[in-house]
C-alpha cells in the first residue's frame, strides 16, 4: 500500500475521532489543554489498534493469503458502510452532554478506534509493514482531533454527522482500490 493510500486511510479512520472531537468542542469550554488531551488519546488509540489487529492478522495471514485483497475490501467496505449509516441515521440527541473526564475520553478513544483494529488485520493480510501506517494514522488522528475540538467550539453545528459519511466513503474507496489492484 503506497503512502498516499495510507494517508487517505488515516483520514478515513480519523473521521470518527474528528466528529467526536467536534462534539466535545461544542460541549466544553475549549482550551489548549483539553484539546491536546482529547487529540492525544484519540491519536494513541487510533495508532495502537492497527498494531493489535496486525498482530492478530499476522497469525491468520498464512491461512488466507490468497483471499487477502477480498478480505481487505470486505472489511473496509463494512467499516465504511457502518460509518455512512451512522452519519445518516444517528440520533443527534444520542450524544450525552457530560463534563470532561479522562474516563469519558478513554471510552470514546476505544470506541472510535475499533475500526482501526480491522484495518490492522487488513495490513497484515496485505503484508504491509505496520510502522509507517501507525505513525501516519496516529499523527493524522491527533491533528484532526485537535482541530476538531476547536471547530466544534466555533461551527460544529454546521457539520453534524456529515463527517462520518465522508470518512465512510473514503474507506470504501480505498477498499475498491485494493480490490482493483488485485484484479488488474
Amino acid at each position: 500500500m503506497d503512502i498516499l493510500a495510507i494517508f487517505f486511510l488515516a483520514v478515513g479512520l480519523a473521521m470518527d475521532a474528528f466528529s467526536v472531537s467536534i462534539t466535545r468542542g461544542m460541549l466544553l469550554k475549549c482550551n489548549f489543554k483539553y484539546a491536546f488531551i482529547i487529540a492525544l488519546f484519540f491519536g494513541v488509540f487510533q495508532a495502537l489498534m492497527p498494531v493489535l489487529g496486525w498482530l492478530a492478522g499476522e497469525q491468520l495471514a498464512v491461512l488466507v493469503n490468497l483471499w487477502a485483497p477480498w478480505i481487505a475490501f470486505f472489511l473496509l467496505f463494512l467499516i465504511g458502510a457502518k460509518m455512512i449509516y451512522e452519519g445518516l441515521f444517528q440520533d443527534e440527541d444520542e450524544e450525552i452532554c457530560r463534563i470532561f473526564s479522562i474516563k469519558d475520553i478513554l471510552i470514546l478513544s476505544v470506541a472510535t478506534s475499533i475500526d482501526a483494529f480491522a484495518v490492522g488485520i487488513t495490513f497484515a493480510f496485505l503484508n504491509t509493514p505496520i510502522l509507517l501506517p501507525i505513525i501516519i494514522i496516529g499523527l493524522v488522528t491527533f491533528g484532526l482531533s485537535f482541530i476538531g475540538v476547536y471547530i466544534g467550539k466555533k461551527v460544529g453545528h454546521l457539520f453534524e454527522n456529515k463527517i462520518e459519511i465522508l470518512g465512510g466513503l473514503i474507506l470504501i474507496a480505498i477498499g475498491f482500490k485494493i480490490l482493483l489492484e488485485h484484479l488488474i
